[in-house]
């Protein structure tokens, strides 16, 4: 996971610019506004990672989402323990070595938990039962 990661410029790059006169088209069904403006990795079968990498991309996380599409996950570098406090959904745990390897995997944590991994340098958060697909798509080798 400490592969270069491409950045992603706003969704709607129209509505960033002043007086823009276009329409702006509708977010695809498989995007999270939250995390379409973070940098991102993309991996095989259409699978992306976010990674948060700014303060507040690592403190809004996923809280308070009402969902997550199961094509996008985020990681959070630099990070040993999550709490699911503020979620509406349970999530698949990623947790990465130093070298990007899966060291262990959470699968469905509910909602109100916290969970720790010491041997992990940081989480990728994907939604329940999404997990196995983000590793076998290349997360983690």
């Amino acid at each position: 996971m400490r592969a270069a990661v491409a950045a992603r410029g706003p969704l709607h790059p129209a509505a960033a610019r002043a007086g823009a006169a276009e329409p702006v088209s509708p977010a695809p069904a498989d995007s999270c506004p939250r995390l379409d403006g973070l940098p991102a990795r993309d991996l095989r079968g259409g699978l992306r990672v976010a990674e948060a990498t700014t303060r507040r991309s690592r403190m809004k996380g996923l809280a308070m989402l009402d969902a997550l599409p199961p094509t996008l996950a985020l990681h959070i570098p630099r990070c040993r323990s999550v709490h699911t406090v503020t979620m509406r959904f349970a999530l698949d745990l990623i947790w990465l070595d130093r070298d990007g390897r899966v060291v262990r995997v959470d699968r469905g944590v509910p909602p109100g938990r916290m969970r720790s991994c010491l041997r992990a340098r940081s989480v990728v958060e994907a939604g329940a039962g999404t997990g196995d697909a983000f590793l076998a798509a290349g997360l983690g080798a």
